[in-house]
């Protein structure tokens, strides 16, 4: 699958992208005792305690669409192919504070146009999946949960 636009992957963002490539969904945590907070996106400071100390806890790769579009015209040219097509951010359900932006699909491997967009609805229940998008790049996407 081709994918257009890449993450681009920084110190603080890589061990999110690690884990993905292997499947996971991990978000970042405060390693402080007295904090433990969940963060994203990533960053080497805690936004609540000021702690340096982090840790990648697991999440069930469950959630709910938050909100969604589908954009008319597709915003960038080269995806007009696949229009119409959804950019959804998805809310956490282990961590609602959190919400990831991605696409429901109707598989791994499907193209960005594979769900027709009348079946997108706010509170939907997704659920992650885990996308090659290129050499060395997987992406987190979404199916939803029937």
């Amino acid at each position: 699958m081709d994918a257009l636009l890449l993450p681009v992957v920084d110190e603080d963002g890589a061990p999110f992208w690690e884990y993905v490539a292997r499947g996971e969904l991990r978000v970042q945590a405060c390693a402080a005792q007295e904090c433990g907070r969940l963060r994203f996106p990533p960053r080497p400071c805690c936004p609540h305690c000021q702690s340096f100390e982090s840790e990648w806890r697991p999440m069930s790769g469950r959630g709910r669409i938050w909100s969604y579009v589908l954009p008319h015209p597709p915003l960038l040219p080269a995806y007009a192919a696949q229009a119409p097509y959804n950019a959804v951010v998805v809310e956490l359900a282990d961590a609602p504070q959190i919400r990831l932006v991605g696409n429901v699909v109707s598989g791994p491997d499907a193209p960005l146009d594979s769900v027709d967009p009348g079946r997108l609805r706010i509170g939907a229940p997704v659920r992650a999946v885990f996308c090659p998008a290129g050499p060395g790049v997987t992406l987190v996407r979404w199916l939803l949960e029937r």
